[in-house]
């Protein structure tokens, strides 16, 4: 019986542990995000005030758009750092399947079966990256590089050996979904207002959405209370896939061309910046929609205003990289990684 007892006790006590962490690891993320929507707002300022090419209408227009991109991807990166994953091949995927939807289409292929062909190929190979990392559990981030490579240079291989594909004029009407609507608001902005909305009613009003978080909070428990977790991470990853798929295709309607090279810039990082500044945490089971919108404005911002200062590659990408240092060791002392945390999932 005292066994028994003691047993009930340590339980309730880590049961009370739990809780209290994961309310504390609640209110930091909410806590984030406030300085970071009050760190845009004071860049946004700031830039209004000292340079001058800033608040035109051309430059907030790109601003805008470069935003809704950005943000998209951020959507499908999120789901999958939610659940203590990562996904390094998201970049490498849009561009590799946008660009086959492009030829698809200048060979003339009715719209529904293009469009529909990229999207099949972006969740394949999400579900593939799922498949790698639940149940032959190699770790995320080797699996989803490989994934990536692999897809890339398949594309180059078989069916586009350059680097750049145009949209076709016949195909002028893709462009729509990159211009304004008649009171000038950019249609990109509005697509990712629609996704980003889909995903938080996904993330907080559906069981699969709440599972997710319990998921990266911790694995272990969720795997006791019989939740499919290796199912859950190949719908994760396929979701991320097809995110970024709807991303490249807003990028393909703005530019009307889709460079395979995209893949190989810093575009991955700037995602991954965007949901670890915003609030959501690498160890899983914190943060959301707001999340990524706060760490979108901000990284928009700062990439705009690099932009228009004219900074070298070289510069941009030491600012890149100390600002994604910063957020990643911010989230490390927020949320520290240890023997007693992992039990816990923070």
């Amino acid at each position: 019986m005292g066994a028994r007892q003691t047993l009930g006790a340590v339980t309730d006590s880590d049961s009370s542990k739990a809780k209290r962490a994961t309310a504390r690891g609640r209110l930091l993320p909410a806590n984030q995000e406030f300085a970071v929507f009050a760190t845009v707002a004071v860049c946004f300022v700031a830039m209004a005030l000292t340079m001058p090419s800033f608040l035109t209408l051309g430059n907030m227009f790109a601003l805008t758009r470069g935003i809704s991109v950005l943000g998209i991807l951020a959507l499908g990166m999120g789901i999958v750092v939610i659940a203590r994953g990562i996904d390094l091949s998201q970049v490498a995927v849009l561009a590799s399947t946008c660009g086959i939807t492009v030829v698809l289409l200048n060979n003339g292929i009715p719209a529904p079966v293009a469009l529909g062909a990229g999207l099949f190929i972006a969740i394949g190979i999400g579900c593939l990256n799922g498949l790698l990392i639940a149940f032959v559990e190699i770790p995320a981030l080797f699996a989803t590089l490989a994934t990536g490579l692999l897809t890339l240079g398949a594309t180059r291989a078989l069916v586009l050996p350059q680097l750049i594909v145009y949209l076709g004029p016949e195909n002028a009407w893709l462009q729509q979904f990159g211009g304004n609507l008649s009171i000038g608001l950019p249609i990109p902005v509005i697509v990712f207002a629609v996704v980003a909305l889909v995903m938080h009613v996904f993330l907080v009003h559906t069981v699969l959405g709440r599972s997710i978080y319990a998921q990266g909070d911790n694995p272990e428990t969720a795997w006791l209370t019989g939740m499919p977790v290796r199912p859950m991470i190949v719908t994760e990853y396929a979701l991320s896939s097809a995110i970024g798929y709807i991303g490249g295709l807003v990028m393909v309607a703005s530019t009307s061309l889709m460079h395979l090279q995209i893949a190989d810039s810093s575009l991955i990082f700037d995602v991954i910046l965007v949901v670890v500044l915003g609030g959501i945490s690498l160890t899983g089971g914190r943060g959301g929609v707001s999340s990524v919108i706060a760490g979108t404005l901000l990284i928009g911002i700062l990439l705009n205003g690099m932009t228009l200062l004219n900074l070298d590659t070289q510069t941009q990408n030491i600012i890149r990289g100390a600002v994604l240092l910063a957020a990643i060791v911010v989230d490390s002392l927020l949320h520290p990684h240890d023997e007693e945390t992992s039990k816990q999932g923070l």
